[in-house]
């Protein structure tokens, strides 16, 4: 029987061969008509699924080179791939309605969302627009706590002592800081401190991350079996109960009790959610499974961004100077506010650059064709319902004809394009055609402005206060598809700033 267990996988793999080929007969749209990154028939294509997985920035970068600015397709696991990198096509994608191009429809490709976090929280966002309205307008007012919440995180995970190196997890310690510092505006203090309460959110965001990209690899007429198995969701949710249960009680009876207008009332999201949730949604579970949802989208993001520019940090030790004398200049005059942080320009620039250089992953502003009728980009493209579309993100940020000497780091090339001029084109929260790391038009991502704040006084905050250097040669990302893979294992060395 053993023997003949390499046949049964053979025979096994091309029963799914066989089935996603007869699937995608029936469900994929026609798209023949665009041109092809390898071979395009209805088995050799899977040759180019397979090379996409493994490298789909390679794949994407290919295309992109291969058909200049011209529109064209790569295979994925179920579908194919439309890609764009021209900027006038990107500005199409900007400008088109919900109803002709789904944003919440590709998101669900990309992660799964319905299976891995639950078509509950999925159906109605509008724990988005607390982030895009609620959080931004307490930036000024709750920016002390955010500098406090740094100071005290980095003090707990990094125990360095004068003249001493010590070296650390990099992603861990970074996921760390920004699961505190976020949730001192979520949930408060003493919560956003508490091991526990933090460790659940920070696993919460790698498994959704890690299986809802494991689940989108996998044929479509398979997931709706092994999707709910993979959800998080559910031990996440208990888990999180337990933290979050007693403080929602209190603070829902003291919305009854006391009232809004209340000048101690918290402002942070637990307030923001109580006030915005529709009638529906107005519930325990429904307040939890928004705050882990909220975490997700606050932790990853951010954590990867962070970590790739400490990373650049402790590999060009010559930005170190220039970057702390900036922030020792501009806080004697501002003190820590978010004012200060407006005038930071090399700091800005220094992660602005990160995101540009490294980036999330080689594929962004992904949308599906909604509009019955498909739709048409103004070069004439014609695209069928059901289309999948993205541009080719990390391809435009690495194109030499916008950033020259696209494939070196220079941190302060944004602040040097500021000041031939260019005051807010080139800040780290604008977005335009040519840098998408944070999307570009009506689902650009709404917590850009909390993030971008959060990121720089994190920065401002490592440069005043450590020498750092790296253990080894700069970490590379890895791919999976078209998403970067930090280096989780990658150590950098803190010191106490010794001048």
């Amino acid at each position: 029987m053993l023997e003949d267990t390499p046949y049964l996988y053979l025979a096994g793999a091309g029963v799914c061969i066989l089935l996603t080929n007869l699937w995608l007969d029936y469900t994929t749209p026609n798209l023949k008509s665009i041109p092809t990154v390898g071979p395009s028939g209805r088995l050799t294509s899977f040759l180019g699924v397979y090379r996409y997985l493994k490298n789909g920035q390679a794949v994407i970068q290919e295309g992109v080179e291969k058909y200049k600015s011209a529109i064209f397709r790569i295979p994925m696991v179920d579908k194919w791939a439309v890609i764009v990198s021209d900027s006038k096509s990107i500005d199409d994608i900007r400008q088109a309605r919900d109803e002709d191009l789904s944003f919440y429809d590709a998101v669900n490709d990309g992660l799964q969302t319905e299976y891995i976090v639950g078509r509950d929280v999925t159906d109605n966002h509008y724990h988005v627009e607390v982030v895009r309205s609620a959080l931004t307008r307490s930036l000024v007012a709750r920016f002390g706590d955010i500098r406090d919440e740094i100071v005290a995180a980095f003090n707990d995970n990094i125990p360095s002592k004068p003249g001493e190196w010590v070296s650390v997890s990099a992603l861990e310690t970074v996921m760390q800081v920004v699961c505190r510092t976020s949730n001192r505006l979520f949930v408060g203090l003493p919560l956003c401190r508490d091991p526990d309460y933090c460790d659940l959110n920070i696993t919460f965001t790698m498994d959704v991350f890690i299986r809802g990209a494991l689940l989108s690899s996998m044929p479509a007429f398979i997931r709706p079996l092994i999707g709910p198995l993979m959800s998080p969701m559910s031990s996440t949710f208990k888990r999180t109960e337990k933290h979050l249960q007693p403080l929602l009680v209190q603070r829902i009876e003291e919305e009854e009790i006391l009232g809004k207008d209340r000048p101690d009332r918290p402002n942070d999201l637990i307030s923001w959610l109580i006030d915005t949730a529709p009638e529906d949604e107005r519930n325990m579970s429904s307040y939890i499974k928004r705050i882990l949802v909220v975490n997700f989208a606050a932790i990853h993001t951010s954590s990867n961004s962070f970590t790739q520019a400490l990373f650049q940090l402790a590999a060009h030790p010559e930005y170190l100077l220039p970057l702390r004398e900036e922030v020792e200049a501009i806080i004697s005059e501002e003190g820590w506010t978010k004012a200060a942080m407006g005038k930071m320009l090399k700091i800005d620039s220094f992660i602005r650059e990160s995101i540009r250089f490294e980036g999330l992953g080689a594929l962004v502003m992904t949308r599906r064709v909604a509009k019955p009728a498909g739709f048409t980009f103004s070069n004439g493209t014609h695209l069928p319902q059901g289309t999948f579309l993205a541009c080719a993100g990390w391809s435009v940020h690495h194109e030499a004809n916008i950033y020259p000497n696209p494939m070196e780091f220079d941190g302060f090339r944004f602040s040097n394009m500021r000041e031939d001029g260019a005051a807010t084109k080139h800040q780290i929260v604008n977005t335009t055609t040519e840098h998408l790391a944070f999307g570009h038009g009506r689902h650009e991502c709404p917590g850009r402005f909390f993030a971008a704040n959060e990121l720089k006084a994190m920065l401002a905050h490592v440069v005043l206060t450590y020498d750092v250097r790296l253990e080894g040669d700069l970490p590379g990302n890895r791919w999976f598809g078209s998403a970067a893979l930090l280096n989780k294992d990658a150590q950098v060395m803190f010191r106490k700033r010794q001048v």
